[in-house]
C-alpha cells in the first residue's frame, strides 16, 4: 500500500514564501509521476503541478490559477519526496494542499485527478493579506 504524508503547510503573509514536501512509501517512488493539487473550500480539486517519474519533465497550471514562475516542483527519488517551493504567495493561493501519485508505471505526468491513484491527508496552505 503506498502511503503519502505531506508537511509545510502553514500561514504566511502575501508574498511570502512556504515548501511542501510530500514523503512516499510502499512502492519504487522513482517509476510514477507525482503531483500536487489544491482545493480552496467550496471548490473542487484543481490541479497546481506535475513532475514525470524521471523528474525531467515539469508541469504547472498555467491559466486562471496560475502558479508559473512562482512555484518550483521538485523530487529527489533517493529520499522518496517531493517538493514544491511556493514564492509570492497570493492570497487566492489559500487551500489544502494535496499530493498525489499516478497510477501508471512511467506516466509522463497528467493533470487529471483520474490518473493518480493515492493522495496525501492534505496540508492547509493560508494566504493572508
Amino acid at each position: 500500500q503506498v502511503q503519502l504524508v505531506e508537511s509545510g503547510g502553514g500561514l504566511v503573509q502575501a508574498g511570502g514564501s512556504l515548501r511542501l514536501s510530500c514523503a512516499a512509501s510502499g512502492r519504487t517512488f522513482s517509476s510514477y509521476a507525482m503531483a500536487w493539487f489544491r482545493q480552496a473550500p467550496g471548490k473542487e480539486r484543481r490541479f497546481v503541478s506535475a513532475i514525470s517519474w524521471s523528474g525531467g519533465s515539469t508541469y504547472y497550471v498555467d491559466y486562471v490559477d496560475s502558479v508559473k514562475g512562482r512555484f518550483t516542483i521538485s523530487r529527489d527519488n533517493a529520499k522518496n519526496t517531493m517538493y514544491l517551493q511556493m514564492n509570492s504567495l497570493k492570497p487566492e493561493d489559500t487551500a489544502v494542499y494535496y499530493c498525489a501519485a499516478a497510477k501508471y508505471f512511467r506516466l509522463v505526468a497528467s493533470m487529471s485527478t483520474d490518473d493518480y491513484e493515492y493522495w496525501g491527508q492534505g496540508t492547509q496552505v493560508t494566504v493572508s493579506s
